[in-house]
């Protein structure tokens, strides 16, 4: 599968998953596929699971905004913020690819702390990506 053929499946799944249509959401995983959570010690084991523990969490998602996907080959990552019950989790996840479906995902769940006011002096507020470099090919003509 090429990459640009995983991409799309990947646009497929998380406006599947931001609507909350559970089949078209999961139709990315194999039937073996694995998802790890890391954070709480828990792995789920075969897309049937997953989706119906999806479909069971007792805190639907009110929102869902991917910031952004990269990879290639079998390797890609999503960065993406759900939020549940008004409240944001920042959330990787990293998936691999195997004929073309998702073998593996591993997902990493945060959510937003204050800032220490002590490096203040250093950092500024995150309002929109960073700028990409000129460089980079997916800008580049």
């Amino acid at each position: 599968m090429r990459d640009e053929e995983i991409r799309e499946a990947l646009n497929a799944h998380w406006r599947a998953s931001a609507a909350g249509d559970a089949e078209a959401e999961h139709d990315i995983y194999r039937d073996d596929a694995i998802c790890d959570y890391p954070q709480s010690g828990e792995r789920i084991a075969g897309r049937k699971n997953l989706q119906a523990l999806r479909s069971h969490h007792p805190g639907r998602p009110s929102g869902f905004e991917v910031k952004r996907i990269l990879g290639s080959g079998d390797l890609w990552i999503t960065e993406y913020v759900i939020l549940y019950q008004g409240r944001p989790a920042h959330t990787v996840s990293i998936m691999e690819f195997r004929d073309g479906k998702v073998a593996h995902e591993t997902q990493y769940f945060a959510e937003p702390f204050e800032a220490p006011a002590w490096r203040s002096q250093w950092v500024q507020p995150i309002t929109s990506p960073p700028a990409r470099p000129s460089s980079d090919p997916r800008t580049s003509g």
